[in-house]
């Protein structure tokens, strides 16, 4: 789950210079029945401001639309032409944090969550799904989506750590069906990798592999195999340290079978405290790994988890990041030359790349610069964009891949 660092507005002024020529957000339209966000026409270059409401939760997107959370439970689509609104569905009203975002472009699903609540969107036709409330003093911590089935975890509200009383919920993604409902050992701040027709979470230590359809355990890590934190992406599984950790050393990287939960032969890790990870189909672990004494000044590092190899790193000032296209797509340093670029980076070639696999980067804007601690989205498919949302003065850009 992306871990968001939410900077409020200080100086109206500034903001109104920053968000110059920005449209505003116009009252959302009727619902296309094929797609309330894609049909009316291809992806461009656009800005526009976001409402307090999603400034207050997470944005993500597919290659159709945007999808913004907003608090405590509820959920808004921007379209792809122009990134004005398009569809909403109302939260449950009242105050309240939000817990986050799921968009899932294959079953059709955008989910979010607040406190007691589970709700979905259909992406379809911009409407509401279905919602699930939990029993008085529960509270969701995590969510996820593979193949047709929404996973939300679950805890007693105010708890955390060992005795947590966590629990992992299953419910069918086209029309909320409970499938099944357990009390498991995990982390309720660590979130759920699904995928393969398994569903994966760790309690800090042990990874424990579950059935989709029925919930049973197949399989749990062996003893000695420490995982703060799982990555996933294709059909791989990355243990690394954990991004929230206060320690000075970190365990390193460690690939799995997803079918055995054993470890397998993985590259050495530089060290550095693993702040986030991604994982292209082809097998390439991208690595944002951080100083834990000087935070900021670290560097994305690409492993190779097919023939372990470290491939090439890129030092940068941003945990930021996604894959498209066969290329890692990032933000440019903020005490770099470069600053307030995208860059988008060969995979396997890395910044050193020449020809049609050297970086390439976009034109600079307000939206892009560090001081705005901008969110980088990237809507996959063929969109051929990526969106930045400027957490400072809070808006979205849509930018063409460089």
């Amino acid at each position: 789950m992306r871990q968001a660092l939410r900077v409020r507005t200080v100086v109206a002024v500034l903001g109104a210079v920053l968000l110059a020529g920005c449209s505003g957000t116009p009252a959302p339209g009727p619902a296309d029945p094929h797609n309330s966000g894609a049909a009316d026409g291809p992806w461009r270059a656009w800005v526009t401001s976001l409402s307090p409401q999603e400034a207050s939760g997470t944005c993500g997107a597919t290659e159709h639309q945007v999808v913004c959370s907003t608090a405590p439970d509820g959920l808004v689509g921007r379209s792809r032409v122009t990134g004005a609104v398009t569809w909403t569905v109302a939260g449950g009203g009242g105050g309240g944090k939000n817990g986050g975002l799921v968009v899932d472009a294959a079953d059709e699903r955008a989910v979010t969550s607040g406190g007691r609540v589970l709700r979905t969107a259909d992406l379809r036709t911009g409407t509401a799904a279905w919602t699930h409330r939990l029993p008085s003093g529960r509270s969701y911590t995590g969510t996820g989506a593979a193949s047709g089935v929404v996973y939300a975890l679950d805890t007693r509200s105010g708890r955390s750590g060992d005795g947590a009383d966590v629990a992992l919920g299953a419910f069918r993604a086209s029309d909320g069906a409970t499938l099944w409902h357990r009390a498991v050992d995990a982390d309720p701040g660590e979130g759920i990798a699904a995928f393969g027709g398994r569903v994966y979470t760790t309690d800090g230590a042990q990874v424990t592999a579950r059935d989709a359809r029925t919930g049973d355990a197949v399989a749990t890590s062996p003893p000695g195999t420490t995982c703060p934190h799982l990555v996933s992406g294709g059909r791989y599984l990355v243990c690394t340290g954990s991004p929230v950790s206060a320690e000075d050393t970190f365990p390193p990287p460690r690939r799995l079978d997803p079918a055995t939960l054993r470890p397998l032969r993985t590259a050495a890790g530089t060290g550095m405290r693993p702040a986030r990870g991604l994982i292209s189909s082809d097998g390439v672990l991208m690595l944002y790994e951080d100083s834990a004494e000087d935070p900021g000044a670290g560097a994305w590092t690409a492993y190779d988890l097919e023939h372990p190899r470290r491939l090439w790193s890129y030092a940068t000032t941003t945990e930021e990041g996604g894959l498209a296209g066969g290329r890692f797509v990032t933000l440019t340093p903020g005490n770099d030359t470069s600053r307030g670029r995208v860059i988008s980076i060969d995979l396997h070639t890395g910044p050193d790349g020449a020809g049609a696999a050297a970086p390439r980067l976009s034109a600079p804007y307000p939206q892009t610069r560090s001081g705005e601690h901008p969110a980088l989205i990237v809507p996959g498919g063929g969109s051929g964009h990526v969106v930045v949302e400027p957490r400072t003065h809070r808006a979205l850009r849509s930018v063409r891949l460089p």
